[in-house]
């Protein structure tokens, strides 16, 4: 006997406006309010940012129980971000949504995507050494972005404080934000274009610190761009205890 599916009737008793019937339904299946994650998947895509990055990570598991990609797991974290989930809890649920499942090439109706406790899994994998290659791998997506080797590129050096509630590690007080957080060094160049970001704790970083990020951070854009001349502007603690070495602000 075959089996008959009743359809959700309407919500019934609504006025009209200017003489337009309102019907509301709640038969729409599986829904979503990340439209536009579509889009930046293929952003990412074409850049191909995740596949870069889990390139710089050693994956200790076995081949043949993976279900989910190192890649899969940082494109599934990055847009999650990019739509404004910044907790990573927030994936026990996004991990059923069918926009993130087709931004990630799975069916809506597919396996869900991988969980919360995965992801942490991941963020706590990378040693100190896949982190330097990752920030390598961002300064090589910043060259490359470019159609034409530039002349000369501005770099502005700066620490930004990054509220946290919980108990992350690195954090500390901060007397003058009079709150726990981060203080992470972060590089843009002179038209806004992020080239690289160092987490580190909630305390303004010494002249030494900056100059060692500054460094390596040149060095890997003339691999790049071998003639290239940068010019640096910071603030002015970022000059002091023991920047003399970078013969002022040119480079």
């Amino acid at each position: 006997m075959p089996v008959t599916v009743e359809s959700t009737p309407p919500l019934p008793g609504l006025s009209p406006v200017c003489g337009k019937p309102l019907i509301a339904r709640f038969d729409g299946g599986q829904l979503s309010s990340d439209g536009g994650l579509l889009a930046l998947r293929e952003v990412e895509r074409r850049l191909g940012i995740a596949d870069c990055l889990a390139a710089c990570i050693e994956d200790p598991r076995a081949p043949g129980r993976v279900q989910h990609r190192l890649a899969a797991i940082l494109r599934f974290r990055m847009l999650m971000i990019a739509a404004g989930y910044e907790d990573g809890n927030d994936a026990d649920s996004l991990r059923h949504d069918p926009v993130f499942k087709l931004a990630l090439d799975a069916l809506p109706e597919g396996e869900p995507l991988c969980s919360q406790p995965t992801i942490s899994r991941l963020e706590n994998l990378p040693d100190v050494r896949a982190l330097l290659r990752m920030a390598r791998a961002m300064v090589g997506l910043y060259c490359t972005s470019f159609r034409q080797v530039p002349r000369r590129i501005v770099l502005d050096i700066d620490d930004t404080f990054d509220a946290v509630h919980g108990g992350q590690q690195l954090r500390l007080f901060n007397a003058y934000y009079d709150e726990y957080g981060f203080q992470p060094i972060v590089v843009f160049d002179g038209e806004g274009r992020p080239v690289v970001a160092m987490l580190r704790p909630a305390k303004r970083p010494t002249g030494a610190e900056a100059r060692a990020v500054l460094r390596r951070l040149v060095r890997e854009i003339r691999s790049h761009w071998p003639r290239v001349e940068i010019l640096v502007r910071a603030d002015s603690h970022v000059w002091t205890s023991g920047n003399r070495g970078l013969s002022g602000a040119r480079s």
